[in-house]
Formats: structure tokens, sequence, C-alpha cells
């Protein structure tokens, strides 16, 4: 237990004395660089792994002291370790024996009350004895434990199998609710604003937490605006914080670190909101190795999709072991008036919790005030860039800005207010640090052409204001799309949940807008991202898992993914693309009726078809991983996965074969038909046998799914449901000729 305790203190001692030794010796810290080596499963017997990553390096490096470079081991859950190391350095290690891959240690990115009303989830939905038994682990940016939604009352002792710890109890304590909390930094280099415990400085990580399990707070609200009751979709499990994410971002090796921990502390579900910038390969990317080790061990790990959209192949969490969230809206918008001094009143989108209490302000246009300290030109000061605007002729003003900005600039130059106009998508809302509102290119044109009509222009910037969305839920242009960039016969993402203007708790060290100069301080707040809608879908994962605790993964995954809401291409014209399976339907998943079940060597199977080998998977799992002989791409399409999707790549002429069982986990005797929706008059989808007759739960029948006919457009999407009359058990089925 010491030695799990001060694991990250071990971490900062290492690097500390690496960064002496470095300058004593004369090698240029820039020629070196951190890289995480991945060595698979832990040894089960042989040399203790510490002993062995030193004994690696030295064997690298050549050199008796080289051996400190280890900046941290994983040897918990699976097996590799951290080090810094130039790149000719980085080759060599990647040809050691043992080593399944290295690469750099990178920064990944950040990818509610009314959430779970809108999905038909209250808070007098069925709840199973065991659900305090689940533990949801958050590996975000920490927690605050004072939090009304982390509440401990009337909750019993953590259950018998958690093994975690309460990391740095003088800064942070945990309860019944909040039984472990860990950080991570193995580069010990921390801003001025991270607070060096599991206690959250950012509020994304008490935002997530409270989603997914925060207990019921009444009267929640972000000054007036949202109120409701907040609560998390189970309020009776337990979380477990590992603090990954820091000012400057979150990296690999505290992301694996983490991980590492929460597989071996007993966690039921992992809930990860974080992501990389771009796609990468699964054995080169921390997530999809974590998550690996996690589904080995009987954890779900579910992801966010991104924010990178709404271009297309954007998503970067998409490995088929983890469920892969985008983000939907609910029904419920704010928007913000601004009235000109001619009396016109426009409407734009933000979160505005300032009230200039009708007071009309003189107006200027960014354009015509730019900052001679600096030798700004109009071309910058036009966009509000920070230090761009002249104080001399802005203090006291709302600036009309010509770009969708933090409002910095504007405040540090001493406006009042600060009107956005751009032809970005307006289906989300932001706080900013100054009253805002961020309108289309239309309204702001016509904003602009009084400025400059009169020599007196006037503004005044409302409140905002709660207007009910009657169109959701649909995907947010924000929320990255599909299709899967590496392995495109897996559809991805897997399904949506509300991700829009969410509120939950927040930190206390972090204000509403997350900027400098904002001195709002709040218990909770309203943020949008993917982020928001992965601790939705961890939720419901746990919800499920608290009636069926000795389902697998793929069998929580499965439930969640057949029993999503149907969702309009219409409203999103990326289609499956955008939403996978449809949006988030907790209280179905619980009885899905029928479940696409897969174990650790059917995705063994599927990486034999991905083009990996025996040796390295033998490398990754420590055991007798084998791929077949005759192992080609076509064992991807057979991955017991709850959706089908066709690459046709340049053909217009499509057949593909799906072999695909299920499991009936619904009524002992049920009869299941087929039926397919593919509107298309070219192609032609089979199931066969298209009907399934079960005799008992827990057995299994198989059936095919054949596409064949030809592309009239890029893509053509459908369904196969099983019906047998109380049960719908819908998978989307997907053929597309691109993937960009």
């Amino acid at each position: 237990m010491d030695g799990q305790r001060f694991s990250l203190l071990h971490c900062l001692l290492i690097h500390g004395f690496l960064s002496a030794l470095l300058v004593t010796i004369g090698v240029s810290q820039s020629d070196k660089k951190s890289y995480v080596i991945y060595m698979g499963n832990p040894p089960k017997v042989g040399t203790a792994t510490a002993s062995l990553h030193n004994s690696m390096l030295q064997d690298v490096l050549g050199s008796e002291s080289a051996t400190k470079s280890v900046l941290c081991s994983y040897k918990r859950s699976f097996n590799g370790f951290v080090a810094e190391l130039t790149e000719e350095e980085a080759r060599k290690m990647a040809g050691t024996n043992g080593v399944v891959s290295v690469f750099p240690n990178e920064k990944r990115i950040l990818h509610t009350t009314r959430s779970w009303d809108f999905m038909g989830f209250s808070q007098q939905v069925q709840r199973a004895t065991s659900e305090s038994d689940v533990i949801i682990g958050v590996l975000d940016t920490g927690i605050w434990p004072e939090s009304q939604s982390f509440n401990d009352e009337g909750l019993s002792p953590p259950p018998d199998k958690w093994k975690g710890i309460c990391q740095d109890a003088n800064n942070i304590t945990c309860n019944n609710k909040i039984i472990g909390a860990r950080y991570y930094k193995s580069d010990g280099l921390f801003g001025s604003n991270d607070i060096i415990s599991p206690r959250d400085s950012e509020g994304h990580g008490t935002h997530t937490a409270s989603t997914a399990a925060g207990r019921l707070v009444n009267r929640a609200n972000l000054f007036g605006l949202g109120a409701g009751t907040a609560r998390g979709g189970v309020p009776s499990a337990r979380i477990a914080v590992y603090k990954i994410c820091w000012s400057d971002g979150c990296s690999d090796a505290d992301i694996l670190a983490a991980f590492d921990d929460a597989i071996a502390d007993g966690v039921d579900i992992i809930s990860l909101s974080v992501g990389s910038a771009t796609p990468k390969d699964y054995f080169r990317d921390s997530i999809a190795i974590g998550a690996f080790h996690a589904m080995r061990n009987g954890i779900l790990t579910v992801t966010s999709a991104g924010n990178q959209g709404p271009r297309r192949a954007t998503i970067t969490n998409f490995s088929p072991w983890t469920l892969s969230v985008a983000a939907s809206t609910i029904d419920r918008k704010f928007f913000t008036g601004v009235k000109l001094g001619n009396n016109v009143v426009y409407e734009g989108v933000s979160i505005n919790t300032f009230d200039l209490k009708n007071e009309t302000y003189p107006m200027i246009y960014g354009g015509d005030a730019p900052n001679p300290i600096g030798n700004y030109t109009s071309s910058s000061s036009r966009n509000c860039l920070e230090g761009s605007l002249d104080p001399n002729l802005v203090k006291g003003k709302i600036v009309l800005c010509d770009r969708f900005v933090s409002g910095r600039g504007p405040l540090i130059a001493g406006a009042v207010g600060a009107l956005l106009r751009d032809n970005s998508p307006k289906d989300v809302a932001f706080s900013f640090v100054l009253p805002a509102s961020h309108l289309d290119l239309v309204d702001g044109s016509k904003i602009f052409v009084y400025i400059n009509s009169t020599s007196n222009a006037t503004a005044t910037i409302f409140k905002s204001n709660e207007v009910n969305d009657t169109r959701a839920p649909y995907v947010a242009s924000f929320s990255s799309r599909g299709p899967n960039p590496v392995t495109p016969e897996i559809l991805k993402p897997d399904l949506s949940a509300p991700g829009v203007d969410i509120v939950a708790a927040w930190s206390l060290a972090s204000p509403v807008s997350q900027n400098r100069g904002d001195n709002r301080w709040v218990p909770f707040n309203i943020i949008s991202g993917t982020s928001m809608a992965c601790p939705h879908v961890s939720a419901a994962a746990a919800y499920i898992k608290s009636f069926h605790p000795t389902w697998s993964p793929s069998a929580i995954k499965s439930s969640l993914i057949t029993t999503a809401s149907p969702m309009s291409s219409g409203m999103n014209s990326d289609a499956e693309f955008a939403y996978g399976s449809g949006h988030l339907n907790p209280i179905k998943a619980i009885n899905p009726g029928l479940i696409y079940d897969s174990s650790e060597v059917d995705y063994i199977n599927f990486l034999c078809g991905q083009g990996y080998d025996t040796r390295f998977l033998g490398q990754v799992t420590r055991d007798n991983a084998t791929c077949s002989a005759g192992t080609n791409g076509t064992v991807l399409s057979d991955l017991n996965y709850p959706s089908f999707a066709v690459f046709t790549s340049s053909s217009t002429t499509v057949r593909r074969v799906f072999n695909r069982t299920v499991t009936n986990v619904g009524s002992p005797m049920a009869t299941y038909r087929a039926r397919v929706s593919f509107p298309t008059r070219t192609a032609r989808v089979r199931v066969n046998p298209n009907v399934l007759s079960f005799t008992s739960v827990g057995q299994k029948l198989s059936f095919q799914v054949i596409i064949e006919g030809t592309m009239d457009a890029f893509m053509v999407s459908g369904s196969l449901v099983w019906d047998d009359g109380a049960h719908k058990v819908r998978s989307p089925i997907v053929v597309f000729a691109s993937i960009s």
C-alpha cells in the first residue's frame, strides 16, 4: 500500500534526479524526450518489473547511470515504463525483445440538471439494490470533494472488492461516495494554478463525475440559468478519481498510469472524456492500450468521440473494445438578446449571466480600434485578439468582433461587452469572461451597418434566456464524426448522448468561463462537449452493471447500442457517422432481449485480421494468443459487433457476409423475426436465418447478414431489427465508399 501511495512522489524524484544528471554529464535536454515503452500484460513469473525496466534501458543506453532515465513503471495491470530517450534510443528500444510498441509521451486534450429527464430517465426509475456496489473510475482533472453532489449521506462503506487509496489526504478527503482519489504527473512540471493533489482546479473532472454519479441536489443553477435538480445517472454508485489532466494537458504516461491503478483498484466502469488531436494505431494509443487491458479484466471503458466535428473521420477514440460517445442536444437552448440604440433587437447564442440592467453603452467596431502599442492593424483588431485593441478607444464600450473569441481581448482593453459575429454553427452556447453574444453573419452585418450609420451607436446585452428546442435531439456540430479512420469496418461513434449545455457540479477553484479575469466562482456550471456526453453513457453502463453484475464489457456495450433510440438523418446529414446507433436510452438498456457478446479471443481474432501477427499479440497478452494461417481481412467483419459497416473503397460493387451470434437474455421461450430497412434499390440485405427461436436464457444462436449489389450514393444506411414483440434489438447497417 505504501508503494502505491507514494508512486507519484517516486516519479517526481526520479524526474528531478534525471534533470540534474543531464546537466552534469552535458547531455542536452532538448535531445531527449519522454517515450512510453509498452510491453503488454505483466510477466507471470520472472524478473521484478522495475528491475527488468532498468536492465532493458541500461542495455540500450549502455550506461549504468542511464537507468535513472526511467520516469515511471507500470506493473499492476500491464507492463511498461516511461523513459527519457533520444529518437535513436527510442528506435533501438522498439527492437528490444518483449517490447510491443514505443511512442512519444504526447499530451491529450479534454474533449447536467435536465439531461436525464429529457431521456425519460426520471428520479423514479427502477433501481437495483446493488447500485452502490458499482464503482466508476473517472480519469479526468480531479474532483472538488466538498460539492453537494458528492455527499455520502446514507451510503455504506465501500464494497470489499475496492483496493484503492485516497492519495494526499491532507488536501482532499474521501468518503463513502468518493472512495478513492489519485493523481499523476510523470514529468513533475506543474502550472501556477495546478493543485498538486487529486483536487480539481479546472472544473472539468468535477462536472463529468457528478454527471455520472452525483447525488441529488435541489435548486442547482448557474445564476438562475438551467435551474433544477442536479443528479447523476447512478446517484448511489461510488466514484474513484484518477487525476490525469493538468493546465498543460493530459499525458499518455499519466493516462496509462491511471489505467494501471484503476484496473487493479477494482473499478467496474472507466469514464474517460479525453482524446488526442489525431487518430493513432491501437497499440500506439495510450487510451486504446489501457482500455484493452481493462476489457481483459472485465471493465468497460467509455470514451468521448472528440470535438473536431463536423468534418468526417475526425473521431479519435474508436477501438472496438471501447464505447465511443457522440454529443447531442437536449430540449433546452440559451439565447442572448442584443438591443441597439435604434430599438432593434437581435438574438445571439451564449450563456450570459451578466446583467447590464438595460443600460446602454457606446459601440465600436474592433477593426476601428487597433492598438498602436505592438503595431497592431485593423486586420488583427477586427478579430479582438488579446492586445490588439486600443484601450483608449474601447474602454467602456461594447465591441463588435469578426471572430469567435474568448472575450479576453475586449476585457483587458476595458470593454463592457462583446458581440462576436461569424459563420460558425450556433447550436451550442458558451460562457464568456464579460457580457457577450455570438451572432451569425447576417445579424452581425446589420449591426456593423448600424455602427457606421451614426456617430452615437449604442447597445445593451441582455442576460440569457432559456428556450425550448423542439428539434432535439440532434448531434452537435462540434462532435467528431466517423467513419473509423483505422478500421472503417467498425462503425464509430457507437451512439450519442446529451453533451450540449449540461448543468453539473463545478470546482470552486475555476471561474465560470475558465478564463483569467473572470471572478465568478460557482458550485454548478453549464458547459458542452463530447466530454459531457461520455459520463451519461458511463452512468448508463453502471446502471446496467447494477442489474447484471456478471455481464461482460461487450454485453453491456451491446445492450446500450441495440436499444438506442433511432435518430433522423434529416437532422444529421452525416447520419450514423454522427450518431452511431442513435440516442442513449438507459431504461431499455437493462432489458435488451438479445446481446452481441465478445470475448478477449474475439478481439484477438479481430486484431489478426487487422494485420497483427502471433508474435506481436503474444507479447501483448503474454499467453498463447495465435493467428491462424488463414486469417485475413474478412475477420474484421466477423467481430461480433452490434453494428454492420461495409467500406467499399473505390469499388461500386458490394458483397459482404457478416457472421453474428446473439445470446438470449430476455424471455426463455422467445422467437425473434428479422426486419430489415435499407432504402436503396441497387443493393439488397438478406438475413439467414431470418427467424431465431430460443428455448432458454443464455442460449446462443448464429445468423448471417449478406449485403450485395451496387452503390448509388456515397453512403447508404439502414438497420436490422430482431423483434419478438417485447424487444426490438436494433443494429445499424452502413455501406460507404470513402472515408473522408
